[in-house]
């Protein structure tokens, strides 16, 4: 489809942002294969006390579950995303020796798209704006309408509560808890996670349901 095609499908801003966030969610099985991994070696990690033996088990579960995305032909970008998590989480760790550093990736992640979104709401370039010129095929036309930037700018804002919140939580825990906060922290990062994303995903989609901003295609 192409970009006119797709603005064409949408003649509101509100409606061409609930679209992309649908693509950006991946329904609940991107939900289960985002979470399992991380729950497999939280797990482990309970049973065994061992680090490479448990980073392995959710790996593989990661791999596993890519396989059955690839033999199905579908779409396999939630398991890789799930999959580079846990490589990065499994480097982390075994530079340090600490299961718990398996978790610090994540809270370093949330922080900085914390700050990053933050950043782009005081300049005014709110990062939601960038699925609206997605759509009409122009990546910046959208901040010429400052009713666009405001709905944009309180829709980052919602998109970047979950992120604080993780931090907020997640931080103390990882600081203070150190390897007795595994558990601890693997059960935080499934709870945290999508749950909080839908939450904040259902609160965008409510004030997406209010307006009717029109869409502007990028002129030709």
């Amino acid at each position: 489809m192409s970009e006119k095609t797709t603005a064409a499908a949408h003649d509101t801003v509100e409606a061409a942002i609930r679209a992309q966030l649908a693509k950006a969610f991946g329904g609940i099985r991107g939900v289960v294969e985002a979470a399992v991994p991380t729950a497999v070696f939280t797990l482990m990690w309970v049973v065994t006390q061992e680090l490479q033996r448990s980073l392995l088990v959710s790996a593989s579960t990661a791999v596993l579950l890519l396989l059955v995305r690839l033999v199905q032909r579908s779409t396999p970008q939630y398991v890789i995303n799930s999959l580079i998590g846990i490589g990065i989480g499994w480097f982390f760790a075994s530079r340090t020796g600490e299961a718990k550093d398996v978790y610090l990736p994540g809270i370093l992640y949330n922080a900085a798209y914390s700050v990053a979104m933050l950043v782009s709401i005081v300049t005014r370039w709110p990062v939601v704006g960038f699925l609206i010129g997605s759509v009409t095929g122009d990546p910046t036309a959208w901040r010429g309408d400052p009713a666009v930037v405001r709905l944009c700018s309180r829709l980052t804002w919602l998109l970047m509560i979950p992120c604080v919140v993780r931090v907020a939580v997640q931080a103390p825990v990882y600081l203070i808890g150190g390897n007795g906060a595994v558990a601890e922290l693997g059960i935080l990062k499934i709870v945290m996670g999508w749950p909080l994303q839908i939450a904040a995903l259902g609160a965008m989609v409510w004030v997406l349901t209010r307006g009717r901003t029109p869409v502007r295609p990028a002129s030709s």
